[in-house]
């Protein structure tokens, strides 16, 4: 009987001409080829098992078996170790996905995956996304002219406070520039006998502290351009700040360390002393907790909150250490980085009191900060490469090397939306950058009006 649709035409030898279909259905019954690839069982040994000396071919024939197997026929990982036999019943060609680990997890998604070949989406020519590379501009948008901004690897002349205004030490005078308006204002001027070394803002950023190269400690209201006191306790200058609350911590030429409750009368309720050379670098934990300290002693502290006594002391640096970061990630995890003859960035546990990973930047590390919203840091540099760099912790991989300052990028602050940072140098010149994305669930904060990229003056 023929086929419907078939015309029923004998050859001249008597027989059917064979019929082709724009389709074809595989057989296993008449997949005979399968047995010759060992793709399917047949209960009998192989006929190499019979020679003498077919241990070694035989393994390794076994895995390949093994493998291929679970390739072709789709068996789950399992199969590949020997936990769960061949199924003959699978369907040698398929086209959807039937291996799903968990809660909707497709196991060639799976990081856990025993195949080195792949699942069904290499199978079947379609490849795993991967993650797109975040892109970050080689060029800074926005250049500020600040002149007399001094090229002294121990100042701390820069920093970015909570509300958008950036504070700027330049010779005598402090400047706010507000990244919201665009608008400078002149602060304060210290006189021809005096100069500022250092300047901080509160968390809240309402109130500015300025260090002086006489050694004193002035707090301004920024709103009103008004000092509301001024504190002494050092013999030089102040080259580092940092603040913990109400308490504010000066770091001086003297190598001390004074704690000041600016609630307090007095003009510091403890002296930290410690550090044989000048203290450049302070910097509180976000827990305020503790505080590390930085000197041209090239030792690194970490004192408590409560005590005059350093809790540690590292002194794998070969050089002064002015660059300091906490990460705002892990508990406890402190970086640093030294200076010329040291040129590193170490990172230490300071729960445990553990070392934990160093590279050599190949040149002198002169500021650290990290992003809040990713776990990446920059660093900014001296000494030969003058360069900033972005780095993903902790493979420290780079993600980027940002150069156009001509001389050390000595300063760096980080802005509050933590995407933009602001490096400036002894060439004059603040630059921005953004380097970090914003936080998940935010937008950037920029007005592209204020933002647009401009060579301005500070002053």
């Amino acid at each position: 009987m023929s086929t419907p649709g078939t015309p029923n035409v004998k050859t001249p030898g008597g027989k059917r001409p064979t019929v082709y279909s724009d389709r074809f259905v595989p057989s296993r019954s008449a997949s005979a080829g399968l047995q010759g690839f060992n793709l399917l069982d047949t209960g009998s040994p192989p006929a190499s098992a019979s020679h003498p000396n077919s241990g070694e071919r035989e393994d390794t024939s076994a895995a390949y078996s093994t493998l291929l197997r679970s390739e072709m026929l789709g068996e789950n990982g399992a199969s590949i170790l020997g936990a769960s036999p061949v199924n003959p019943s699978k369907k040698l060609f398929r086209f959807k996905s039937d291996g799903v680990l968990s809660e909707g997890i497709n196991a060639a998604d799976s990081p856990y995956s025993l195949s080195p070949v792949g699942g069904d989406d290499a199978l079947n020519g379609r490849h795993p996304q991967r993650r797109s590379h975040r892109k970050i501009a080689r060029s800074p948008f926005k250049v500020l002219d600040a002149p007399a901004l001094q090229d002294d690897f121990y100042l701390n002349l820069v920093d970015w406070s909570s509300h958008n205004v950036l504070a700027v030490g330049l010779g005598t005078c402090v400047y706010l520039w507000s990244a919201c308006t665009s608008r400078v204002t002149k602060l304060c001027d210290l006189g021809p006998g005096d100069s500022v070394c250092s300047v901080g803002w509160t968390q809240r950023g309402t109130y500015l502290a300025v260090g002086t190269n006489n050694g004193e400690v002035q707090i301004w209201d920024a709103t009103r351009c008004k000092r509301i006191r001024s504190m002494g306790g050092h013999r030089t200058r102040v080259g580092t700040l940092a603040w913990s609350s109400s308490t504010l911590s000066s770091g001086s030429r003297d190598r001390n360390i004074l704690q000041r409750d600016v609630r307090a009368p007095e003009h510091y309720t403890s002296k930290l002393s410690g550090h044989k050379s000048e203290v450049c670098g302070l910097k509180w934990s976000y827990d305020d907790r503790e505080l590390a300290s930085g000197g041209n002693d090239n030792q690194l502290y970490v004192w408590s909150a409560n005590s005059t006594h350093p809790l540690l002391r590292y002194s794998d640096h070969t050089a002064a250490v002015k660059a300091i970061a906490w990460s705002p990630h892990q508990h406890g995890l402190l970086a640093s980085g030294g200076g010329t003859a040291d040129r590193c960035i170490r990172f230490w546990n300071t729960t445990t009191n553990t070392p934990l990973s160093c590279i050599d930047t190949g040149s002198q590390v002169c500021n650290l900060v990290w992003s809040k919203n990713v776990n990446e840091l920059v660093s900014t540099h001296g000494y030969s490469q003058n360069q900033i760099i972005v780095w993903r912790y902790p493979n420290m991989s780079k993600l980027a090397t940002l150069t156009g300052h001509t001389l050390r990028v000595l300063y760096l602050a980080i802005s509050p939306d933590g995407q933009t940072v602001v490096t400036g140098a002894g060439d004059e010149t603040l630059r921005f950058w953004n380097v970090f994305p914003g936080p998940k669930s935010q937008g950037s904060v920029h007005d592209n009006s204020v933002w647009s990229m401009g060579r301005t003056h500070i002053r």
